[in-house]
């Protein structure tokens, strides 16, 4: 008997962080000896039991490779896989699940969009904007498939806020403008740039825009036909889902025209040494075995997510994003980058006479995770002056309390 994939009950329920704690395992253990404070959400978050669950029960009683499988349990896993194609299509707002292409996760997502897409319609003299503030993984991309097709990078400026400079974004946009990249919400400054206004004015001049939304899809409501984005984003293991899987959103009049980028297995109509063709989209995008039981997790995840009010969920971030920027104000010294308004709950911070790494050192003795480094960001932490700063990010699990034992602990670092 195949397993069903966990929905939600009904209309959305209220939503406060113990309900959302409640079912979710890892934080009821200690780490040092201390209950755990998970606040390195911006790299991975934690996941629910339903979404634990539902892996087991696939691997368990419904684990089969997909499509042309003549067999019941072949047809049973095809059709959870497909269910969960439709799942992230409503939660997107996209017009059909065959606009959405499942992959890895957000960096391959990217690279597929530059391979495929990039080497056919890039070509000497055009520009790529990209922000600053963009995670590697919507640089490095770039910058190799404009090095195969002598297209220009371009680098769009942020402002001292951690905003993306709108007039300099404006001033560099053109003709020569091909494709806009851009993070719905940064990963290291929590910056949300108006990413619907600036996605309007790149089709004024014919441009395509991707959008990263990574680091965004946990946080608040997505609805990439209002948004009117070209490609849209996301990794599951930072929405709750397991790692692994991720997906694609592309116009379908542009997946259309894009051709594959991976070849072999699944992606095929017919193979001969003559000619070889085809499969329709999104398939021909989905080389090989896919993670199968992945997608019936990330499936999960988006309903347990969307059990909860989205708006209040959202409502409560903002105000625990509030309360933890004033609560780290009291640190002497501390200095919290990119203090532009509406930010996603993502405090990445330096405190003088300490390194990133010393300080995450410290906070783990005391059973806090945050993460140290250069946030695969290093521009923007280059914005800023610095090689590497301390992160700590929020989620819809993570409470005062736990923003409050943070601080004391930064404040017993700083006392020695």
């Amino acid at each position: 008997m195949a397993p069903t994939v966990a929905q939600p009950p009904g209309a959305a329920q209220g939503f406060t962080p113990e309900l959302a704690r409640r079912d979710v395992p890892v934080l009821h253990r200690t780490v040092n000896g201390h209950p755990l404070i998970w606040l390195d959400n911006g790299a991975t978050t934690q996941k629910p039991r339903q979404v634990i669950e539902t892996l087991a029960a696939f691997y368990a009683s419904a684990n089969s490779n997909i499509h042309r499988g003549a067999h019941t349990m072949a047809r049973e896993a095809t059709e959870m896989y497909e269910a969960g194609r439709a799942a992230v299509a409503r939660f997107l707002g996209a017009p059909s699940p065959e606009s959405i292409v499942f992959v890895r996760g957000t960096t391959e997502a990217i690279n597929l969009v530059a391979q495929s897409w990039g080497r056919a319609g890039l070509g000497p003299g055009d520009d790529i904007l990209v922000p600053v503030l963009e995670h590697h993984a919507n640089i490095v991309p770039w910058q190799r498939v404009a090095q195969e097709t002598r297209a220009r990078v371009v680098p769009v400026p942020l402002r001292p806020d951690g905003g993306i400079d709108q007039d300099a974004y404006a001033d560099l946009l053109s003709m020569r403008t091909r494709l806009v990249v851009i993070s719905h919400a940064s990963n290291v400054l929590g910056t949300v740039p108006p990413v619907r206004e600036m996605i309007a004015l790149a089709h004024r001049y014919r441009a395509l825009v991707l959008v990263d939304g990574a680091q965004a899809v946990a946080h608040f409501p997505v609805d990439v036909t209002d948004l009117d984005a070209d490609f849209y984003t996301f990794s599951g293991h930072k929405i709750y889902g397991p790692t692994g899987i991720g997906a694609l959103y592309a116009k379908p009049e542009i997946l259309q025209t894009m051709a594959p980028w991976q070849s072999g297995g699944n992606m095929i109509e017919s193979v001969s040494f003559g000619r070889t063709t085809y499969a329709p989209v999104p398939h021909r995008f989905e080389a090989g075995t896919g993670h199968i039981a992945g997608v019936t997790g990330l499936t999960s995840a988006l309903d347990w997510l969307t059990a909860f009010d989205r708006n209040a969920v959202a409502d409560y971030e903002t105000r625990l994003t509030a309360y933890a920027q004033e609560a780290l104000a009291t640190v002497p010294g501390l200095e919290l980058l990119g203090p532009a308004a509406g930010r996603i709950g993502v405090l990445t911070f330096t405190l003088p006479g300490h390194s990133a790494t010393e300080i995450a050192d410290r906070l783990d003795r005391d059973g806090i995770a945050v993460r140290a480094g250069h946030h695969c960001a290093q521009p923007a932490l280059a914005h800023y002056g610095l090689e590497s700063a301390a992160r700590a990010s929020l989620a819809l699990y993570n409470t005062r309390e736990e923003v409050d034992r943070l601080v004391a602990s930064l404040l017993e670092l700083q006392a020695g």
